[in-house]
């Protein structure tokens, strides 16, 4: 049995390479800075799960001891600014720690490197960690693709929502590069069977779908498989890639931060110069996807609401990646606090099942317009808005994304803790809990904090001080009495 080591295992490929590898019979290793993400998985139950920082090289020895093939799924483009040297410095720390151990391979997903052109930063980098990786004296396998089609993914959720919101878009020359696609089942598939591939094999392999089209003619034909009528464009020579990834984030969930190095990528032809994977991994029988199919197979997942990961596991650039109150290094300072309790005359379980499918489709019980104000507003400055809705329309698990929130905390019963990810001049949480006392009475406990950042952050918290008992105090009413009245809280 292959025992391999996956990283990034709660991002968007890795989350559903580990169940393939599972059912390939390999003896599947993750690791993870935070295992409750890992847990939400349903495949939580049938892989190890090791607790470490990626750049830790203590936290990296662990986890490779023993492994036979790594599968390196780590990137840092979501970081922001400067991610190049975090991803450099943390891919020759694996490529030490794999050398060390004794590993017969390394499986890494870059992306296509076109020759000859100067490389945006996201692609720079993704070229420099692979060289690294190829030079670690393990026998590795760069696996470089184009753009992925799948849902959740981050470029496929970027074309949905510019062809679906813009019959007419004004639009810089990126809309007229070559690319060639790839569904994201066939990148599943070569990364799976890349595991196997001969010793000697230490090199880059292009992969990508049959189709080579123009980011133009991906929204033509989006338009076609989703019935929508023909999209325009209107060309202008010069749209900077910081208007362009602006744009973006106002127009679909994706932030400007992450759209920036997704946008200045596209100014490259992303077209494979080899097919040479086919030599060891031959192309299916039926063929690889074509982009229509891998489009329609996106939106049926979608539709059915079966998406198992998106784009938005990964953090946002500028917000917290780790939770303040539980971290012991943590010095206090001012945290203030919004408060507030009432009973409801429901069931315990029947006002979890509220809180739980708050967000997203179903809503915030509490002034509908001043949210949408709110969101948009936070995408203005960079954040990532309302737009990323959320991955499941009832269920929540630790690390999900719940419009500009993310889940840092819940029992599944009981207790839910969402962390601020808009953009702040402090920290804020946003906590909501069910309780019940020997009578039988059923509480709702709502509280709010709020860790100001310097003079701004004061400001900042008291100057939205008094509309806390409108929108949080609404909330809090409209949550008790959609768990008392029985309403469906699809409908809220």
């Amino acid at each position: 049995m292959t025992r391999s080591l996956v990283t990034g295992a709660t991002g968007y490929v890795g989350g559903r390479l580990v169940p393939e590898l599972i059912d390939a019979g390999h003896d599947v290793r993750v690791l993870v800075r935070d295992p409750r993400k890992a847990r939400g998985h349903a495949w939580a139950d049938r892989v190890e799960i090791i607790q470490g920082d990626a750049t830790s090289p203590a936290d990296i020895a662990r986890a490779m001891e023993g492994v036979d093939v790594l599968y390196y799924l780590l990137h840092s483009i979501s970081s922001g600014r400067g991610f190049g040297a975090t991803e450099l410095e943390i891919a020759e720390a694996f490529a030490e720690a794999t050398r060390a151990a004794g590993a017969r391979r390394i499986v890494y997903l870059s992306g296509m490197v076109p020759r000859d052109e100067e490389l945006s930063e996201h692609l720079g980098s993704r070229s420099v960690v692979a060289q690294t990786l190829l030079d670690s004296g393990v026998p590795t396998a760069v696996l470089q693709a184009g753009v992925v089609i799948g849902s959740g993914s981050a470029s496929f959720e970027m074309l949905r929502y510019l062809t679906e919101r813009l019959p007419v878009m004004v639009a810089p020359r990126w809309v007229h590069t070559r690319i060639q696609p790839i569904a994201v089942r066939d990148v599943l598939r070569y990364l799976r069977l890349a595991a196997d591939l001969p010793a000697d094999v230490n090199r880059r392999f292009d992969i990508g779908g049959p189709d080579v089209v123009t980011y133009f003619e991906m929204m033509q034909r989006y338009a076609v498989v989703a019935g929508l009528p023909r999209r325009r464009v209107v060309r202008v020579p010069v749209l900077s890639p910081w208007w362009s990834s602006h744009w973006v984030g106002l127009v679909t969930p994706v932030p400007a931060s992450l759209a920036r190095p997704l946008v200045q990528s596209l100014r490259n032809t992303i077209v494979a110069s080899e097919h040479d994977i086919a030599d060891y991994i031959p192309d299916p029988p039926e063929g690889l996807t074509g982009f229509d199919r891998a489009v329609e197979l996106a939106l049926t997942k979608i539709r059915e609401l079966d998406v198992p990961t998106r784009w938005s596991s990964a953090a946002t650039a500028g917000a917290p990646s780790e939770p303040l109150l539980s971290d012991p290094d943590w010095a206090g300072g001012s945290l203030y606090t919004d408060e507030r309790s009432r009973e409801v005359e429901a069931s315990p379980d029947r006002l979890w099942e509220v809180i739980e499918g708050i967000g997203g489709e179903n809503g915030w019980y509490s002034w509908p317009f001043a949210w949408r104000v709110r969101g948009l507003l936070d995408r203005l400055v960079g954040g990532p808005g309302l737009r990323r809705g959320r991955r499941d329309r009832q269920n929540l698990a630790v690390g999900d994304v719940l419009d500009f929130w993310r889940v840092e905390e819940t029992d599944g019963h009981t207790f839910l803790r969402l962390r601020a990810e808009m953009r702040l001049p402090g920290l804020a949480w946003l906590e909501l809990r069910v309780g019940s006392d020997e009578g039988g009475t059923t509480t709702f406990h709502q509280r709010a904090l709020f860790h100001p950042r310097g003079l701004l952050g004061q400001v900042y918290w008291w100057s939205v001080w008094p509309f806390h008992g409108i929108v949080f105090g609404s909330m809090q009413r409209n949550v008790a009495h959609a768990a008392e009245t029985g309403r469906d809280v699809r409908a809220a």
